[in-house]
């Protein structure tokens, strides 16, 4: 009878499927386990290589994402695809020992732990193979911040590397928010009963193969993870992301319109020194394109991480279609401003609420039609 399941997000991982296979089988000697790579549609054929083990060993499951990605959500998906009675958690990377799966499964089936999970910074484990003192320090000052966030005192609460009680997850996969990637740290926040946790250490070490899953916007995903858990539910994280966005622009369309009229009219950025309409409409208009690009390079890094653009030909393509679903929200931004102006607003204020009145239909159109499905 399946025992365990242990989940396995991956991109770009193709060289590490058929030595983490070895060194599963090795280490769950004894114990019926399967596993399942949750992959995002590597580009490397890091599903193709995990189907071709399959054929030969039917332990082996995948589950190839189309359109979306996150390790959060692909561990939560590879959670709830399966049948076995307990789950893990871990990195496919060669970071995380999968001999340590034996001892947390016999604390877990024990029944004295709900949670058990590996450790950095516990007494006992090391980083120094790691290679990495800048990511330890960061590392510890993010278990801080969230130790006091969630109320849980561990000594790694972003550790990648757990088991639990598959009916634990999925009694509360609805309300995880599955955003960035720290899924232990979610679970945590979100389960009402308090888990009963066992810490082992861990010895972390560096990447044999293939490139770390953790990008420039770790951080950002981080606070972004905490602001869903403690507002996601009043204002929906994306649009609070699009809406963060979208001020930020505000700042870079004031800016860029103080140069331009700078620049056409020899004015200074000081209400009442425009002489001509004309001048002000025109600096705006090319002040709220500048804009729009900007917000559109940030939006696609940041706000849809998860359905980021790559390349010349999707970005320039991406860019064009955020532009198209902008410009009744950009003739908006404009139109209203130049209105407000002529009436006699300030020109600051007008251009202020010319973005507002913009903001909910640039992203309503945007999410679906640039980063969304047709």
């Amino acid at each position: 009878m399946l025992q365990l399941a242990v989940i396995l997000p991956t991109y770009r991982e193709r060289a590490n499927i058929a030595p983490m296979v070895a060194r599963l089988d090795a280490a769950l000697q004894g114990v019926a386990w399967e596993a399942i790579f949750v992959d995002d549609n590597s580009p490397d054929g890091t599903a193709e290589e995990a189907r071709r083990i399959s054929l030969s060993d039917p332990r082996i499951r995948v589950i190839e994402r189309i359109g979306r990605r996150g390790l959060a959500s692909a561990a939560i998906e590879g959670m709830c695809a399966t049948a076995a009675p307990i789950v893990a958690v871990m990195d496919a990377d060669q970071q995380h020992d999968p001999a340590l799966l034996p001892q947390m499964l016999a604390a877990v089936q024990g029944g004295e732990y709900d949670i058990a999970y590996a450790s950095r910074f516990a007494e006992g484990a090391s980083t120094a193979e790691w290679g990495r003192p800048d990511r330890v320090k960061a590392s510890g000052l993010a278990n801080r911040i969230a130790n006091k966030v969630t109320g849980v005192e561990l000594s790694d609460p972003m550790s990648g590397y757990f088991m639990l009680h598959a009916q634990t997850l999925r009694a509360d996969a609805h309300r995880l928010s599955g955003v960035g990637f720290k899924i232990l740290l979610d679970i945590l926040a979100t389960v009402d009963k308090p888990l009963r946790v066992k810490e082992f250490p861990l010895n972390f070490v560096a990447r044999t193969e293939g490139e770390s899953k953790l990008d420039q916007t770790v951080v950002f995903e981080f606070l972004v993870g905490l602001y869903d858990k403690w507002l996601g539910r009043i204002i929906p994280t994306r649009f609070a992301l699009f809406g963060t966005v979208g001020a930020m622009g505000v700042a870079v369309q004031l800016g860029a319109l103080w140069g331009l009229l700078t620049v056409i009219a020899g004015e200074r950025f000081v209400y009442g020194n425009w002489s001509e309409s004309a001048t002000f409409n025109t600096a705006n208009t090319l002040a709220a394109i500048i804009a729009m690009t900007f917000n559109f390079v940030l939006n696609n890094e940041l706000t849809y991480s998860d359905k980021r653009l790559r390349g010349f030909g999707p970005l320039l393509r991406g860019w064009a279609q955020f532009a198209l679903t902008c410009s009744l929200g950009l003739l908006t931004n404009v139109g209203s401003a130049a209105v407000l102006k002529t009436i006699g607003f300030p020109a600051v204020v007008a251009v202020i609420v010319g973005i507002v009145l913009g903001s909910v239909w640039n992203f309503a159109l945007s999410s679906r039609f640039v980063w969304g499905k047709y």
